[in-house]
């Protein structure tokens, strides 16, 4: 789509003061996809250099934003992580084109703060953590987690940039359980529910998201009981936060969140199927 209040583009290279009315630039997959009256500038941040999936000597994972989905994928299938079949499912939960890949970025899925947002899932699951970049040089990081607000809604100051999400290497040796579901074949995501357990310490981690406005990360430091998980998972996501649209409405998304979150801690425990799961 053609953004026709758009008066000027730059480079993200290129220091200037920010200004009303612009915005960063990365894959653009969302931003060209519908209209944008409020913009009059685009920030490019496509040819910054920055290298997409970085392994760091304390053996953490750092994700560029300008990290492309095809890039994402191609490395969880490489990668001997424990974790890495994880990546590409949650690349997978896009259910986009190969175009769409080859495009959008891990930065700006996670900037459009969309409850369906899948690395949103992945980075929370896996316990990122967020570095941000302010128009003035200064830095903060935050968790992945606690990024997303709501729905739409980021951890992001006026002209701050998302510029990487780090992976703990703790949280990439961890055995992971990915569940999904939607009301359609093809749709978007209603529930989707990661878990990984921690074969050093036994500790277990459940989060869920898509069902919910945001992300939220449960951890125990022993693998829960069903009744304590599904009353973990009730304490902490309030009945205004499961979401609601033509996707799903809450109480529906409540109960495939509990039903998906007893799945995956099934899996990882050994303790079996839940009766009537497929």
């Amino acid at each position: 789509m053609d953004l026709n209040t758009i008066a000027g583009i730059r480079g993200a290279h290129r220091r200037e003061p920010w200004r009303p009315g612009d915005a960063w630039l990365g894959g653009g997959t969302y931003l060209f996809s519908e209209p944008q009256p409020h913009l009059r500038r685009l920030v490019d941040l496509s040819r910054m250099g920055w290298e997409p999936l970085t392994h760091r000597a304390d053996g953490s994972l750092e994700i560029a934003a300008t990290c492309t989905i095809a890039q994402l994928a191609r490395f969880g299938r490489r990668s001997p992580a424990a974790a890495a079949p994880l990546f590409e499912q949650c690349c997978r939960a896009f259910l986009a084109s190969f175009k769409i890949w080859n495009m959008a970025t891990v930065g700006g899925n996670l900037c459009n703060a969309l409850p369906a947002g899948p690395m949103i899932s992945l980075t929370a699951a896996l316990d990122g953590s967020c570095l941000l970049l302010a128009q003035d040089g200064a830095t903060r990081e935050v968790k992945a987690a606690d990024f997303v607000r709501g729905e739409g809604a980021k951890d992001l100051a006026e002209g701050e940039l998302l510029r990487s999400v780090t992976l703990p290497a703790r949280a990439l040796g961890c055995r992971t359980a990915f569940r999904q579901v939607s009301l359609y074949g093809l749709g978007r995501s209603a529930a989707l529910v990661i878990g990984t357990l921690d074969p050093v310490d036994g500790s277990l981690a459940v989060t869920v998201t898509a069902a919910t406005t945001r992300p939220f990360r449960l951890w125990f430091p022993l693998p829960p009981t069903a009744a304590h998980l599904r009353a973990a998972v009730d304490s902490a996501v309030s009945a205004a936060e499961w979401f609601d649209d033509i996707h799903g409405l809450p109480e529906w998304r409540r109960h495939m969140g509990l039903r998906l979150a007893e799945e995956v801690r099934r899996e990882l425990t050994g303790t079996g199927p839940l009766e009537g799961a497929r």
